[in-house]
């Protein structure tokens, strides 16, 4: 995940979370943070108790982030391993761990209008060896018809959802069920991961047995291995061994209009 990715993320979960975004210029991100926000991100507890024993207003605090390394000094630098994007993706699922929103449809050309249900998940895969990558990716799955579209997300922030169904409007019931539809994406995802290259993992394997090698030479001529010889020889195994992880962050159900995302 580069960066620029990480801003965008930033972005999208500070609007959703109801925070006010007071400077945005793709480098920087400076945020009034909501009420919910604080509490989960600040770790003020003992300012929230006296606040809400006092009955006094709230103050939340204003946070600087920044994602550009050249801009470190004007805030808090955040990147992939970062302590602070750990504590977001943690707090994304404790706000939105699974929603439900529908579509506002506008004007009202007909008596009723109906809305297709959708499955949306944000998935992070996670590539882990002595060296680490992660991706973040976003699927819906049109749970009528079975239709899988990418970037799921990034099109639902062209719609204006909302969390109370719409007068004149309709849902229609799923004719695949959510958790069918979970191992539908889980499969596609399953595919995707095993079609691309790995030549990574096969880099970290040939890393791991040169590291090996050594350590073999270091004990050559030893018939007993000592204990040290299995506790190092694992120690390389943890280090070395290629493995993917797949964590869904977050999703829910979504009520659209059949044209949705054919909207100029």
């Amino acid at each position: 995940m580069e960066q620029h990715d990480i801003h965008h993320y930033l972005e999208r979960y500070f609007r959703a979370s109801g925070c006010d975004i007071l400077e945005n210029d793709n480098k920087t991100l400076h945020i009034q943070l909501s009420v919910e926000v604080d509490k989960l991100l600040m770790n003020r507890p003992f300012y929230w108790k006296y606040i809400e024993n006092t009955n006094q207003t709230p103050q939340p605090m204003k946070l600087k982030l920044v994602t550009d390394p050249t801009e470190a000094e004007e805030g808090e630098f955040i990147h992939f391993g970062s302590p602070r994007l750990h504590q977001i993706f943690e707090s994304a699922k404790q706000l939105s761990a699974h929603t439900r929103l529908y579509e506002e449809v506008g004007h009202i050309h007909a008596p009723s209008v109906p809305l297709e249900p959708w499955l949306g998940l944000n998935i992070k895969i996670s590539y882990q060896c002595d060296r680490k990558k992660d991706s973040l990716i976003s699927y819906g799955l049109q749970l009528i018809n079975g239709q899988i579209i990418e970037n799921f997300h990034d099109r639902l922030l062209s719609l204006n959802l909302t969390p109370k169904i719409p007068d004149y409007c309709f849902t229609i019931s799923p004719l695949i069920k959510p958790q069918s539809g979970l191992k539908r994406i889980e499969s596609l995802i399953e595919t995707n991961v095993q079609n691309e290259n790995h030549s990574w993992a096969e880099e970290a394997k040939q890393r791991w047995n040169e590291d090996l090698s050594l350590l073999d030479q270091f004990y050559e001529g030893t018939d007993d291995k000592p204990q040290s010889y299995e506790l190092e020889k694992e120690a390389l195994r943890q280090q070395y061994e290629p493995k993917i992880h797949v964590e869904i962050i977050n999703g829910g159900l979504f009520y659209l209009t059949k044209q949705a995302f054919t909207k100029s």
